[in-house]
């Protein structure tokens, strides 16, 4: 199936002007021209999701901020441009090629919801992206376009969780990323709270207090999207929910950007119809044939998907009733060299780092997991171990506030459940492998090579680089940090 450009151009936008050629800031026009609830109705009738993983409806996200708007604080446009999944590189090619639609969308939303600010949440490491879109920030703001809106790139750190989105809100308001109970539209950006650690027993992130549960609160709700979200605002917005569903499904409809890489002769990242088949995506992006094709990891978030299953569309409904999951469109393929047992070895690992610690069993048994995977890798398992790591695939997510323990388990059971043989024959010590590096992208260069971060490998539980772990969980740290000087955490 050919390749599509609605969100994705073929080249870079080079400047504003270049993006007004292909009609970019109607769609901010139109939405300025008529009352914020007809822009809320044809996001709805378009059927737009959030294309950061989740898929929820962008139309009754965007209608939940409105109706929890605080009494005397104006609501924050949060957009979060933290990519950092495994096997996911689609919102930082859509910032170097088009970064202009994303601050247009996020314009869009300010309006819609009476925002008097704008941020745009990457990562401090993303010194490319960060460039552009100060560039184009610079451009719209000298053409009179952002109004009395204030729009900010917010560079965080690199943590996994700096992505999900109350961890954003929370590095954003100055603490650590450390997921919230309280979703963005009860909790935003700015925390109206006297002390927020005069709960030493509380079990929220960072220690804040929830909202009351009853009734609005005086804390202002943040609208939080995703880059590939906002980039497909104004295009709808101006052309009309009709124009969006001519392309998709009914149920999954416009266009998804999907990211390759793995055992391809090729990475890339490119724009498809939703509905399109998996296969002709990693045709497309993957260098050409798919007849070696052992399973697919679409990211750390979902179960792998098995050769039998490559002609799977790609929709929300269709790869969950394949047994796995569309979120973020990010493949990394496994071929018949690759062994499955270290491939998930390598994503235990990396789920295991990255938690925060705020749920015990999440940080524990995800670490007792990451390396009974290990010894399973290296052929150094045995039964009574594999039994032991079926039980904390259970155990795992008990009492999680956020989705990271829910990916742990849902990535190793599939291992089971997809290639038990190959569990089997590391428990006969058939074979032995060193765990396969899952981690975040680093890059995909003009030729199709991906580069990951290696430097991951070094990095310790407790969220240091340090030559060894110190025992405590991040959390804890942040914690401790606090206590000792009051200072609120920040991004080194």
């Amino acid at each position: 199936m050919t390749l599509v450009s609605r969100v994705l151009p073929d080249r870079p936008l080079a400047s504003l002007d270049d993006y007004r050629a292909v009609g970019g800031i109607k769609g901010l026009e139109a939405a300025r021209a008529v009352d914020p609830s007809a822009v809320v109705a044809e996001l709805t009738a378009s059927g737009l999701r959030g294309r950061g993983g989740a898929g929820f409806p962008t139309g009754v996200k965007w209608q939940t901020v409105l109706t929890n708007a605080s009494p005397t604080l104006r609501t924050t446009v949060v957009v979060n441009a933290a990519e950092g999944e495994p096997g996911t590189f689609k919102d930082r090619t859509i910032l170097r090629r088009n970064p202009y639609a994303v601050i247009e969308g996020a314009l869009v939303a300010a309006h819609v919801v009476g925002a008097g600010q704008v941020i745009i949440a990457t990562k401090e490491r993303f010194g490319r992206e960060v460039a552009r879109l100060r560039a184009a920030i610079d451009e719209m703001t000298a053409a009179g376009l952002v109004g009395d809106v204030a729009v900010t790139v917010a560079e965080g750190p690199g943590e996994y969780l700096y992505g999900e989105e109350t961890g954003l809100l929370e590095v954003l308001d100055g603490r650590a990323p450390l997921p919230r109970i309280q979703p963005p539209y009860r909790r935003g950006y700015v925390e109206v709270v006297e002390d927020a650690t005069a709960t030493p027993d509380s079990k929220l992130a960072n220690r804040v207090e929830m909202a009351e549960p009853g009734g609005r609160s005086d804390a202002p709700p943040a609208l939080v999207d995703n880059v590939e979200t906002m980039a497909n605002i104004p295009a709808i917005v101006w052309r009309g929910a009709a124009w969006f569903r001519e392309v998709g499904t009914d149920t999954s409809p416009g266009t998804i950007v999907c990211t390759v890489t793995g055992a391809v002769p090729t990475a890339g990242v490119g724009e498809f119809a939703m509905g399109t088949p998996l296969r002709e995506v990693l045709v497309a992006l993957g260098g050409g044939r798919t007849d070696d094709i052992a399973a697919v990891l679409p990211g750390v978030s979902n179960a792998l998907l098995s050769a039998e299953r490559l002609d799977t569309p790609l929709t929300y409904e269709d790869m969950t009733a394949a047994g796995s999951g569309l979120g973020s469109a990010g493949f990394i393929v496994l071929d018949s060299r690759t062994d499955p047992v270290a491939v998930v070895a390598g994503a235990s690992r990396f789920l295991a780092v990255e938690s925060c610690g705020q749920c015990m069993p999440c940080k524990s048994d995800g670490l007792v997991m990451a390396q009974l995977l290990d010894s399973l890798s290296r052929g150094e398992a045995s039964a009574n171990d594999v039994e032991e790591l079926q039980e904390r695939i259970v155990s795992v997510t008990t009492e999680a506030r956020c989705y990271l323990a829910t990916q742990q388990q849902t990535v190793v059971a599939s291992l089971f459940d997809r290639f038990p043989e190959a569990v089997e024959a590391h428990v006969e010590h058939e074979i032995q492998s060193d765990p396969a590096l899952v981690a975040e992208l680093v890059d995909i260069d003009d030729e199709g090579v991906a580069t990951l971060d290696e430097r991951h490998l070094a990095k310790q539980p407790d969220w240091t680089y340090d030559p060894s772990d110190s025992g405590k969980f991040p959390s804890e740290r942040f914690a401790e940090h606090r206590a000792e000087d009051g200072q609120v955490w920040r991004a080194s």
